[in-house]
């Protein structure tokens, strides 16, 4: 791609550029050969034309040349009533194009848009453009991510407190529930003041196993912070903890990891049913499961269920958003650990995490 001359938007501070990218494009090439390649290219085209015909006017100008991985669109008419595009637009343009090419060829779309200015340098732009799109995804995803973490202490202080609204609880089990709020509330406040110190999308290694907690007492506090999310839907949580379960992971980390383990469980296993978590130190490893009575996992599914924005078979109803399990990987892994999927004895899935064992912690921070 070269360049392109067209006219400049009415405010003249550029052209939107809209730019989609299939990626794989060159990987197919290399293992099966250009034929295939083109094929996949001449689905994406299709794709692209089909589904760029539905949101672009009759000025727009449609941009791809054969054999390459990119195609562009110049949005060189704005909507009726508009200088240009807004970015809500663009976006919005994208991704409907991206969703009709990647249903079409069954790869990865990325995207991104600029505004470019007149004439346009075409390369240069798409490359600002897909950059661009990188930096909003992550983004995106740092914020997605910090989202799902502050709602489950959000939720576990929102339900004890309306429990004790509710009233007829005795004053023992009122003063749990305030100091699991309490503590819940402290939880979150540590997470706001160090979430850029410790992003759940730094995949930096050691960066979780500085200090080393002990596994059964932060699965009693993950418990806690879970209990009002069971307890809507009437599920019993079942442990099953062993002695001397220490494990080299920092303690926040840990309880972060335990919870989104938990919280998957109450939002996959079945109305009623149970959970049955279990901690035991076999040859200076600690091993966590969780199991539920859901529906299970295919085993297709079992490895992409980890990445951002990945849901399993259930996704269809509205349970979950594709988050909880990429931060239980990404803190297992940065812990040293690993983490894995089974079938379950309860008939749904089982979650497996083993962690590094450490054989001295201080309960002080370091």
């Amino acid at each position: 791609m070269g360049s392109a001359t067209s006219s400049p938007a009415a405010n003249g501070g550029g052209i939107p550029l809209l730019v989609l990218r299939v990626p794989e494009f060159e990987h197919i090439a290399w293992r099966e050969g250009k034929r295939a390649a083109r094929r996949v290219e001449r689905r994406a085209a299709q794709a692209f034309a089909t589904a760029s015909r539905r949101v672009l006017r009759r000025g727009d100008s449609r941009i791809h040349d054969r054999g390459r991985d990119t195609f562009a669109v110049l949005v060189a008419e704005p909507p009726r009533g508009t200088s240009r595009p807004s970015p809500a637009i663009c976006r919005a343009m994208l991704q409907r194009i991206a969703s009709e090419m990647a249903a079409e060829t069954g790869l990865r779309v990325e995207s991104g848009w600029t505004l470019a200015q007149v004439p346009v340098d075409l390369d240069a732009e798409i490359e600002i453009a897909l950059e661009r799109g990188a930096r909003e995804r992550e983004r995106y995803e740092f914020f997605a991510a910090i989202g799902h973490e502050l709602r489950t202490p959000l939720a576990s202080i929102r339900g004890y407190l309306e429990t004790l609204l509710d009233g007829e609880i005795d004053v023992p089990t009122s003063q749990r529930f305030l100091q699991t709020a309490q503590r819940e509330a402290l939880r979150m406040g540590r997470m706001i003041d160090g979430m850029f110190e410790f992003s759940l999308l730094d995949l930096s290694a050691g960066a979780c196993g500085t200090r080393g907690c002990d596994v059964g007492e932060q699965l009693d506090l993950a418990c806690d912070a879970v209990a009002p999310l069971a307890r809507a839907r009437r599920m019993t949580m079942e442990r099953n903890v062993g002695a001397c379960a220490i494990a080299n992971i920092e303690p926040d980390a840990c309880l972060q990891l335990l919870i989104n383990l938990l919280e998957n469980a109450t939002k996959y296993g079945s109305d009623g049913g149970r959970i049955a978590i279990g901690v035991h130190a076999p040859e200076e490893r600690v091993v966590v499961t969780v199991d539920d009575d859901g529906p299970g996992i295919a085993l297709q599914e079992r490895a992409s269920v980890f990445d951002l924005r990945v849901r399993g078979k259930d996704a269809a109803i509205g349970r979950g958003a594709g988050i909880g399990l990429a931060i239980v990987k990404l803190i297992a892994e940065r812990s040293g650990g690993s983490v894995t999927i089974v079938d379950s004895a309860l008939g749904g899935a089982r979650f497996e995490v083993v962690l590094p064992a450490k054989a001295e912690f201080s309960t002080e921070p370091s």
